[in-house]
C-alpha cells in the first residue's frame, strides 16, 4: 500500500487520533450549586478543580486493543519482522506496534480475528515448545515460529492462523515503520538507506 493511500485509509479515524494527541486540557470553571454556592448538594466555592492531562502524555502507552501477552508478542514479532538498518529506525524505534494497537482496533472485525488468532498462535506454540509466552523466546527460538514466512506465495491466504497472520503482519509492520515520523526524520537527514519518496505525510506517534 502506498503512503498517500495508507494515510487517506486513517481518515475515518482521524479525531480519535487528535484527541489522542492533546496535551493539557485544563478543566473549565464549576457550575455554581443550587442555593448560592454554599449548601445544596454539598459543593462549595472550595471545591477543587482538577487538570485534565492526556494520559499518553504522561505516561508510555499502554495496549488498549490488546491483551499484555498478544502485545509482547506484536511487538517481538515487529522487532524481527522490522529491524533498524542502515541508520533507519526498526519497527520497535517508530513505535508501529503502538500504532497497530490502535489501527487494528479501529479495524473491521474480522482483521481483528486475524490479529488475535495469530499473536495467541504464536504463543501457544512458544509454551508447547520452550515453555515460555513468544515474547520472552531469544531471536533463534523466535525465528522457528516464524516458518511459514517460507511458505510461497499464494493468491488465497493460508488456512493456518498463525501463517494467515505473519503475511498480514509482515506488511502492515513495514508500512507502519517507513510511514512513522520517526522514519521519516532519519531519512531526511540522511540516515535511512534510501530517499522517502512520499509527499512528507506520515502518522504520529499516540504519544507524541
Amino acid at each position: 500500500m502506498k503512503r498517500r493511500r495508507f494515510v487517506q485509509s486513517l481518515a475515518a479515524v482521524t479525531p480519535t487520533i487528535a484527541i489522542a494527541q492533546q496535551a493539557t486540557i485544563p478543566a473549565g470553571p464549576a457550575a455554581a450549586p443550587p442555593g448560592g454556592g454554599r449548601g445544596g448538594f454539598g459543593m462549595t466555592e472550595d471545591t477543587t478543580k482538577l487538570e485534565i492531562t492526556a494520559a499518553d502524555v504522561a505516561a508510555d502507552m499502554a495496549p488498549h486493543f490488546f491483551s499484555a501477552e498478544q502485545f509482547s508478542a506484536l511487538q517481538k514479532v515487529s522487532e524481527i519482522l522490522m529491524p533498524p538498518l542502515k541508520g533507519a529506525p526498526g519497527a520497535t524505534e517508530a513505535k508501529a506496534p503502538e500504532f497497530l494497537d490502535f489501527l487494528i482496533g479501529e479495524s473491521p472485525a474480522d482483521r481483528q480475528s486475524v490479529y488475535r488468532n495469530g499473536l495467541d498462535a504464536l504463543n501457544g506454540q512458544a509454551k508447547k515448545r520452550f515453555n515460555i509466552a513468544f515474547a520472552k523466546l531469544t531471536e533463534d527460538q523466535a525465528v522457528q515460529l516464524l516458518e511459514p514466512l517460507k511458505q510461497p506465495w499464494t493468491y488465497d491466504p493460508p488456512a493456518d492462523p498463525l501463517a494467515k497472520f505473519l503475511r498480514v503482519a509482515k506488511q502492515d509492520v513495514r508500512t507502519a515503520t517507513t510511514n512513522s515520523r520517526e522514519y521519516s526524520a532519519a531519512n531526511a537527514g540522511g540516515g535511512g538507506g534510501r530517499r522517502n519518496s512520499g509527499t512528507g505525510l506520515y502518522w504520529n506517534s499516540l504519544d507524541s
